[in-house]
Formats: C-alpha cells, sequence, structure tokens
C-alpha cells in the first residue's frame, strides 16, 4: 500500500533520512522500531509531506505522493496522529471528533462517534469534557478517534504508548489491534519493543536515519543481536 524509496531528508542542512527505503502491505501493521532520534517522526513527516524529501519518493497505492500538500496526502486517504497530539484543548471530546470528520471514502470503514466511543470507552465517558481536562493517555486516544473520524485507508501512528500510563497502552495495544481487523493498514513508530510485538506484523529498525532492519516480528526475535545493537537503552 505504501512505498518508500530511497528518500533523503533534511532539516537544514541537517541529512536526517539517507537513502531510507521500507514498504507497508495492505492490512498489515509495521512497527518503525528505533532509539530517540533515529529518525521516526521526520520518517513520518516525509510521508506526509510535511517534511518533503529532497530526493527518492513516496508512493501511495501506486501513486506517487512526493511533493504534494499534505492536506492532499490527508485527502488521499493517509491519516495521521502526530507525536504532539494537537487537540483542540478548548474543545470537547465531541467537538474534536466532529472537527475531523471527512465523507465517506470507498474502502474505507465510514466511523461514526459511537463507534469510535465503543473503541474508546474512555472518551465516552468524557464526551462532554474539555480537551484540557483530559489525561494525556486520553488526549493520544481522542487524537486517534479524530483521525479515524476522517475515514483513512492507511494511519501513521507516532510514538503512540510514549507517555501514558500502562493500563491506556494495553488499551492502545487492543484498540490498534482492532483496526487491523477493521482493515486498516498501519504504520507505527516506537521505541517500546513490547509493545511493538503486541501488535505489529512487520517490523523496520533505523538508525541515524538509516534502514538497519526490514522483516518480521519473527525474524527480528531470531536475531537477539540487531534487537540489542539497535534498540538496547
Amino acid at each position: 500500500m505504501l512505498e518508500v524509496n530511497h528518500i533523503n531528508s533534511f532539516y537544514g542542512k541537517a541529512h536526517v533520512l539517507r537513502d531510507l527505503s521500507l514498504d507497508v502491505p495492505r492490512g498489515k501493521v509495521v512497527a518503525l522500531l528505533g532509539r530517540n532520534g533515529a529518525g521516526k517522526s521526520t520518517t513520518m513527516k516525509s510521508i506526509m509531506q510535511l517534511v518533503r524529501p529532497q530526493s527518492g519518493s513516496v508512493m501511495f497505492q501506486g501513486q506517487q505522493i512526493t511533493g504534494l500538500l499534505p492536506h492532499k496526502v490527508a485527502k488521499m486517504g493517509i491519516g495521521y496522529v502526530p507525536e504532539d497530539r494537537r487537540i483542540f484543548t478548548d474543545l470537547t471530546v465531541s467537538e474534536n471528533l466532529v472537527v475531523g470528520q471527512q465523507p465517506p471514502r470507498e474502502g474505507a470503514v465510514t466511523w461514526t462517534e459511537d463507534m469510535l466511543f465503543d473503541l474508546f470507552p474512555n472518551l465516552a465517558e468524557r464526551r462532554n469534557n474539555r480537551g484540557k481536562a483530559l489525561s494525556g493517555g486520553e488526549q493520544q486516544m481522542l487524537t486517534i478517534a479524530r483521525t479515524l473520524m476522517g475515514n483513512p485507508l492507511f494511519v501513521l501512528l507516532d510514538e503512540p504508548s510514549e507517555g501514558v500510563a500502562p493500563v491506556i497502552v494495553e488499551q492502545m495495544a487492543r484498540v490498534i489491534q482492532q483496526l487491523k481487523s477493521e482493515g486498516l493498514t498501519v504504520l507505527l513508530s516506537e521505541q517500546n519493543l513490547h509493545f511493538a510485538q503486541a501488535v505489529a506484523d512487520m517490523a523496520v529498525i533505523i538508525e541515524s536515519g538509516e534502514r538497519a532492519f526490514h522483516g518480521t516480528l519473527a525474524e527480528l526475535n531470531a536475531q537477539p543481536e540487531v534487537r540489542d545493537a539497535f534498540l538496547a537503552a
């Protein structure tokens, strides 16, 4: 569904992604793993064209999206959940969901508030609360729910388990498994290997902006020397 081919991305003169390639098959969950600062978030932003690769290409469902404006990438069916959440703190949970609502999309689940409240019971209990009254984990849930209101075919999740309570991490894992069962394709960036192992089919490890591993979780687990070299604290 998604192909990233030899992209090079920069912040000013800082060369962050170096000839990076990866692919995400339709209907799969792929974990983008690596230490803090490895380039995971930049990879997500490069796919969304928030950071435009200076070379290489990004293909979505066989179409070139490199160089498009980010809102046009979103309209093609890519949902993006940023690491810093960016909810509307002065709007209620329900109002945040309405802001994210998009028309039905062929081949995608058409999400409703009721469906999302079933998926995120914590949000159902707080549907009339303003965003600023939610915990960090609840804000993360709201960001994911608001993204789903756009009826995406493919979802980018940037560090969904970071900085949230263990009980919320368990709920996040169940949510991602449910999204996969609904047919969504997911690329998630993570430092938490245990979380990734609970939800992902495949893994890509990046180190200093370069790909160090690309394979199944079973293949990664069979290579502890790779895991220890690139993921150990």
